[in-house]
């Protein structure tokens, strides 16, 4: 089965790496949606695209079109999620999910009452290393976690920089754009969801006055587990990194809190040092074998609408945390 994509934005994630990603595992572009009818154009002539449509009805109306990636900004996720699930159409969405809970909640039941997939992309929990460091924290390597840290400051490159930095009704600022990697990777990694948050923002001149470009805090897990987080838009000189520190052992990646398929992790345990081996596989591959298998009713997303309400939440109580001074707890509704 060819699964025949409609992309909802004309956006440089697609272009950069999804729509390589949709071809590779298979499936087919056939049209894409911009509100910009010359960006529609142009975007559409660059990229092989056949169509393009200025109209998200027409998009997801269209009977060539099976499944639809959205990737606009946040505050139009949720009713370009719905329009595609009531018209019968898969749904990869990017993160957040919404700009609400109550949003994420209504794009999660319009896909299960239509009976259509619909999953969140998070890229990061398919990178081999972070494979890698669940497989040994659930096979013992590190004994009892106890502790982790993520390192996840980087530089916003100036073509991505624009609404991420002045526009906060389209959810501006480090916390949705990358806390909730941080969540989602956390929660894969551990196998554990995070009940509690505590976290200071920073405004460093970035950005609109008032949007945060630099975020750090501490979630507290299930079992007691502490997990240190540190996310930045201003960065240009830092290496990412995951730590995983248990009773037994301590995991150690590096370089791995990015897109591309790099990075290692080396376990340190009474024996000594090893570097564990990884296939260093192309994220978003992963993720969309994944989500064609599931569309085919094999398996499940890499992640899905309910690991978007997860990191989405987590990062709702982070910025909560950073406004009132105080540990927040962290409610899915789930």
């Amino acid at each position: 089965m060819t699964v025949r994509w409609g992309l909802i934005g004309a956006s440089a994630i697609a272009r950069e790496w999804v729509i390589a990603a949709i071809r590779a595992t298979g499936g087919d572009i056939v049209s894409v949606m911009s509100t910009s009818v010359e960006r529609g154009r142009s975007y559409a002539k660059e990229n092989g695209i056949p169509r393009h449509v200025a109209d998200v009805d027409v998009l997801v109306n269209d009977p060539d079109v099976d499944a639809v990636y959205i990737s606009t900004t946040n505050e139009l996720h949720r009713d370009q999620a719905i329009a595609a699930a009531r018209a019968g159409k898969h749904i990869l969405c990017e993160k957040p999910l919404a700009m609400s809970l109550q949003d994420a909640h209504a794009m999660a039941k319009a896909a299960k009452n239509a009976g259509v997939v619909l999953a969140t992309n998070h890229h990061l929990r398919n990178a081999s290393t972070h494979i890698a460091m669940r497989d040994a924290i659930a096979s013992g390597k590190i004994g009892k976690p106890l502790a982790a840290r993520v390192f996840h400051a980087v530089y916003l490159p100036a073509h991505l920089q624009g609404w991420r930095l002045d526009r906060p009704e389209a959810g501006a600022g480090v916390i949705l754009d990358i806390t909730v990697h941080d969540t989602d990777t956390l929660r894969f990694v551990l196998g554990r969801d995070p009940v509690e948050v505590m976290a200071f923002s920073q405004a460093a001149g970035m950005g609109k006055p008032g949007v945060e470009d630099g975020v750090m805090g501490v979630m507290r897990f299930q079992d007691g587990i502490l997990a240190q987080f540190h996310d930045a838009f201003t960065t240009k000189y830092a290496e990412t990194g995951f730590e995983v520190h248990g009773t037994e052992g301590s995991l150690i990646g590096r370089n791995v809190m990015t897109q591309r398929p790099e990075g290692t992790v080396t376990l340190r345990n009474a024996d000594g040092e090893q570097q564990l081996p990884t296939n260093a596989s192309n994220l978003y591959e992963t993720a969309l074998q994944a989500f064609h298998g599931s569309v085919a009713g094999k398996g499940r997303p890499s992640a899905t609408a309910e690991d978007g309400i997860w990191s989405l939440a987590t990062g709702l109580a982070v910025v909560e945390a950073t406004k009132s001074g105080t540990a927040v707890k962290i409610q899915t509704g789930l």
